[in-house]
């Protein structure tokens, strides 16, 4: 559990996490830098991987997700920087961050977790699973821990907004809708409710979801009432493919939509983008979903379903939240299209 000094929120929250998830003292570290989104690379080196680092080697135990709190900074340098979530669960990976959009290195590497159908260990991966409970207002955050705790193994609905190829033609989008269908039809297949809509408009479900994945903004159609007016069933989980959903968490009207939205209304788990993180880096939801209900932990599942290792990605939510792991879907659940 990592929580900033500078921060009372985010001090606030570890304790209340701590209290409802008993985690130990001995597993609690905080750092002391601005509570600012951006962090400089010395800083972040000195002031927040070295103090974790030094805390995880002092356990006795194995650690296998670190859990971050609202004021610890989210980008390291400037608006088209790394996030500090990513290069804390790389920490001991022998791989150099990718500089831009590099073939080279996508042949070469990958998240070690990338797909994996196992239970996560540190030992075996050689890494973490870096979640941060963040938000707007402390009562967002407080209340994404107690819908963890809430969380409970629905069916469904899960909802599927696919832009219908009328984004910009290319490979790169095409294999992301493509991924919205297969999810669709996979969830279907494992017995839950999913929704596919594939009209042209924007949509707002007219009930709480149990799993939503969309273009968001980068829909042609977006709609930013329709976006706000979606709501979620305690142990929900998101994503949207958004270039710079996780930017920042604090006020702003401009730019493209953004995962503190969702957090705010209801969302147990989501995942967004510090900067532009190309498509390779989006989640998968046809894996992300499936690891989900088949029992895997939030985090898990998240990291799971997301290719990329030291590289743009904020995954929001309680590392621990499994409300699938005692149950499985049926197979003769239903779907429908639109």
């Amino acid at each position: 559990m990592v929580a900033n000094e500078r921060s009372a929120d985010g001090l606030d929250v570890a304790q209340y996490y701590m209290a409802r998830r008993e985690v130990p003292p001995t597993n609690f570290v905080t750092v002391n830098v601005d509570d600012e989104d951006e962090i400089g690379e010395l800083e972040f080196r000195l002031r927040v991987l070295g103090p974790v680092r030094e805390a995880i080697a002092r356990l006795p135990q194995r650690i296998d997700f670190i859990l971050l709190t609202t004021g610890v900074p989210l980008r390291i340098g400037g608006n088209r920087g790394y996030s500090v979530d990513a290069h804390l669960a790389g920490m001991r990976l022998a791989i150099p961050p990718m500089m831009g959009l590099d073939s080279v290195w996508l042949t070469r590497y990958r998240n070690p977790y990338f797909n994996s159908t196992r239970p996560f260990n540190s030992d075996s991966f050689a890494m973490y699973l870096v979640t941060r409970i963040d938000c707007a207002k402390r009562a967002d955050c407080i209340a994404l821990v107690d819908r963890s705790m809430q969380a409970r193994p629905l069916r469904g609905p899960f909802f599927f907004d696919a832009a219908r190829g009328e984004r910009p033609h290319s490979d790169g989008y095409a294999a992301m809708d493509a991924m919205l269908h297969r999810s669709h039809r996979r969830l279907s297949a494992m017995g839950a409710l999913s929704i596919l809509d594939s009209t042209r408009k924007f949509v707002s479900p007219d009930v709480p979801l149990a799993g939503y994945a969309s273009w968001g903004s980068n829909d042609v159609a977006f709609d930013a009432k329709a976006y706000n007016d979606i709501r979620f069933h305690p142990g929900a989980l998101a994503e949207t493919f958004v270039s710079t959903s996780a930017r920042t968490f604090r006020p702003t009207t401009e730019g493209q939509s953004r995962i503190v939205d969702l957090i705010e209304q209801g969302v147990t788990g989501v995942k967004g983008y510090v900067s532009e993180p190309y498509t390779v880096a989006l989640a998968n939801p046809e894996i992300l979903f499936d690891r989900y209900l088949r029992g895997f932990t939030l985090a898990e599942s998240f990291y799971a379903a997301s290719r990329m290792v030291l590289w743009k990605d904020v995954v929001i939510g309680d590392p621990l939240c499994a409300p699938y792991s005692q149950f499985s879907v049926s197979s003769s659940g239903s779907s429908r299209d639109r």
